[in-house]
C-alpha cells in the first residue's frame, strides 16, 4: 500500500440476498464502485431512488490513477454532496507551462475570468475522490454499497437483468430493472456480455512515478517536449495532494513495462529529472500505453455502460474520469424519469447519442494529444517541431500546440432533446450546453446560480416575469427562479455584479429551460407557457 495515505478497510456484510429463496429485484444495480459508479449511486440517491452497488474489492483504488478533476465535474460534486471536500482536500490550480527541451515556451491560464465558484482543475488522488463519495453513499439510506461482491455472471432478461455475484459467505443472484455497468477498463460485464471496444492502441509506453516530495515548484501543469532528462521524449509534472506529485515520463514502445517498474530503474529516471541531490520517496508506479476507444454503443436494453467500461481515451488532457462523472450526471435524472413513469423509455436513447457524441469528442481529441506528443512519422515530427518553433513567439501557433487538450463539458449539438433557437442570442450558452455559474444573492445570502439549478427541471427567466402566474401546471415538476425580481412563490435571486445577465445574455423577459444536469433545454426571449410545455415535453423524451 501507500506511505502517504491509510487504506480504510470494508468488510463484506452478509444481504438477505444470500438466503432469498428467488433472487430479489431491485430498481438499479450498479456493478462498480470507482468513481463513476458511486457518482451514479449519489445521484440516484437526490432523486429518492434506491440501489445497490456492487464492489469486487474491499477498499478504494490503490494508485492515485485518475487525479486531474475538471471545474465541470467539481460542479457535478457540489450537487452530489462531495464537491467541498474534494475541493478543500485537492491542489487547486488553473496555470501552466509548456516546455521545449531546457526552454519555457509559453505560459497558460485555463481560467483567466472572476466569478466562478470551482476554479479549472482540482488535483486529487483516485483513493481520496472514492474516499469522499464511500462516506457520503453510507450516509446516505438509499444506497446499498456492497464490498467483496462480484458480479461473475449477467442474463437479460427483456424487461430486467439478472447477475451471479460471488462473495466470501457465497453466491446468489440478484435482479435488476436496470444494470449499470461501471466496473471499469477491464469491465467483466461488458466481457460477459460479448462486446468489445472499437479504436485505436498507440504503440507507446508511458510511466507514472508518484513520488513524496517537498518541493518548491509552484502549483501548475509543467509539460515538456524532447527534455533534456528524458530525450526524444516528453514529461509531465503535477503536484498532488500530501505533498505527492505526479510524474508521467514517455519511455517508447519497445520498453519492457515490467522493468521499468522497478525501483532500480525508475529512481535514475527521477534524478535525471528533479537532481541528483532531490529527496523523495517513491510511492507508486505504473506503466501504461494510449487507447482511445469505445463500445459500438452505450446502451443494452437494460444494460448501460458509464466510464471507463464504455469508452477509453489517453490520460493527457484529463478526459477518463471526468467524461465517467458527466456520463453519470446525463443518465440518472432520465432513468429517474423512466422508472417514475413520467417519461418513455426511450429517453434513454439519448444518453447514448449525447454521451457518444462526448466520447468521440474526448476520442478525437485524445488522439490528436497523443498524435502530437508522439509523432509516428518524420512528416508529423517535422509538424510538430516547427510549430513549437514558433510558438516561441507567436501567440497563434501555441493554440496548436497539443501537450493534452484539457477536459472541457461537450456540447451536445444535435440532441433529439434540444429545442433549436428562434430567437436572436449574441452570446449565452446554446441548448445543449451546460449553464455557466456566476455569484449571486438570494435572501440577502451570498451564493452560486448552480445551487438553483439542477436536480429538477428549472425555468429560469430575467425580470420582471410578465404572467407569471401561467407558469404552473406543468406535466412534470418546475422550479421556477428569476433573476433581478420575481413573484413570491418564484425564487428570486440578484445579480449583484450583473455576471448572470452577461453570461447569459439575459436581457428582461429572457427565459431559460434547463434540463436536471444543468443542460439548457431551450431558451427564449419571451416564453410562453405553450413554448415551455413544448420544449418540457421534447426534453422529456415525449
Amino acid at each position: 500500500m501507500l506511505k502517504s495515505f491509510k487504506y480504510p478497510h470494508y468488510p463484506f456484510r452478509r444481504t438477505t440476498d444470500l438466503a432469498a429463496a428467488t433472487p430479489n429485484r431491485h430498481e438499479v444495480v450498479i456493478v462498480g464502485g470507482g468513481p463513476v459508479g458511486l457518482a451514479a449511486a449519489l445521484d440516484l440517491a437526490k432523486h429518492g431512488r434506491k440501489c445497490v452497488v456492487l464492489n469486487a474489492a474491499e477498499t478504494v483504488s490503490v494508485g492515485s490513477r485518475a487525479i486531474c478533476w475538471s471545474k465541470r465535474t467539481l460542479e457535478i460534486c457540489d450537487r452530489l454532496g462531495i464537491g467541498a471536500a474534494v475541493t478543500e482536500k485537492g491542489i487547486t490550480w488553473k496555470n501552466g507551462r509548456v516546455f521545449a527541451g531546457e526552454e519555457n515556451l509559453y505560459n497558460f491560464d485555463l481560467l483567466p475570468e472572476a466569478g466562478h465558484q470551482h476554479p479549472a482543475f482540482v488535483n486529487l488522488q483516485q483513493y481520496y475522490f472514492e474516499l469522499f463519495a464511500v462516506e457520503a453513499a453510507e450516509a446516505a439510506d438509499l444506497i446499498d454499497l456492497r464490498w467483496q461482491s462480484k458480479a461473475v455472471a449477467i442474463e437479460d432478461k427483456g424487461d430486467h437483468v439478472v447477475l451471479d455475484v460471488e462473495t466470501p459467505e457465497g453466491s446468489y443472484k440478484i435482479e435488476g430493472d436496470f444494470v449499470l455497468a461501471a466496473d471499469g477498463a477491464r469491465s467483466g460485464i461488458r466481457r460477459q456480455m460479448g462486446l468489445d471496444f472499437k479504436g485505436q492502441v498507440f504503440e507507446d509506453r508511458f510511466l507514472i512515478a508518484d513520488v513524496i516530495m517537498r518541493a518548491d515548484f509552484p502549483t501548475e501543469r509543467w509539460f515538456w517536449f524532447d527534455p533534456p532528462f528524458n530525450p526524444g521524449q516528453s514529461a509531465l509534472l503535477h503536484k498532488q495532494a500530501d505533498d505527492v506529485w505526479r510524474i508521467d515520463l514517455q519511455l517508447g514502445w519497445d520498453a519492457d513495462p515490467d522493468e521499468e517498474k522497478k525501483p532500480e530503474k525508475v529512481i535514475p529516471r527521477l534524478k535525471r529529472m528533479l537532481g541528483e541531490d532531490a529527496e523523495f520517496d517513491l510511492e507508486w508506479v505504473s506503466v501504461y500505453t494510449f487507447q482511445c476507444r469505445r463500445l459500438e454503443k452505450f446502451r443494452h436494453n437494460r444494460v448501460i455502460f458509464i466510464g471507463d467500461s464504455a469508452h477509453q481515451v489517453s490520460p493527457f488532457g484529463a478526459r477518463g474520469g471526468n467524461g465517467g462523472i458527466q456520463d453519470a450526471d446525463n443518465l440518472i435524472w432520465k432513468l429517474d424519469l423512466v422508472l417514475a413513469g413520467k417519461a418513455p423509455e426511450s429517453l434513454l436513447d439519448s444518453y447514448d447519442q449525447e454521451r457518444i457524441h462526448a466520447g468521440d469528442e474526448n476520442i478525437l481529441n485524445s488522439t490528436r494529444s497523443t498524435d502530437f506528443i508522439t509523432p509516428k512519422n518524420k512528416a508529423s515530427r517535422r509538424f510538430r517541431d516547427a510549430t513549437l518553433a514558433l510558438a516561441r513567439k507567436h501567440a497563434f501557433a501555441r493554440r496548436m500546440v497539443n501537450s493534452g487538450r484539457l477536459s472541457l463539458p461537450a456540447t451536445l449539438n444535435g440532441s433529439p432533446l434540444n429545442s433549436p433557437d428562434a430567437d436572436f442570442f449574441a452570446q449565452g450558452p446554446v441548448p445543449g450546453t451546460p449553464c455557466p455559474d456566476a455569484p449571486i444573492q438570494v435572501d440577502d445570502r451570498q451564493d452560486w446560480l448552480l445551487r438553483h439549478l439542477g436536480d429538477a427541471f428549472t425555468l429560469l427567466v430575467f425580470g420582471p416575469v410578465e404572467n407569471a402566474e401561467n407558469f404552473s401546471g406543468f406535466d412534470l415538476p418546475i422550479r421556477r427562479v428569476a433573476v433581478g425580481s420575481g413573484p413570491a412563490d418564484w425564487v428570486v435571486l440578484t445579480d449583484p455584479d450583473g455576471l448572470v445577465r452577461a453570461r447569459f445574455d439575459g436581457k428582461p423577459g429572457t427565459a431559460y429551460l434547463i434540463r436536471p444536469d444543468q443542460h439548457v433545454a431551450a431558451r427564449w426571449r419571451q416564453a410562453t407557457p405553450e413554448k415551455v410545455q413544448k420544449a418540457l415535453h421534447r426534453a422529456s423524451g415525449k
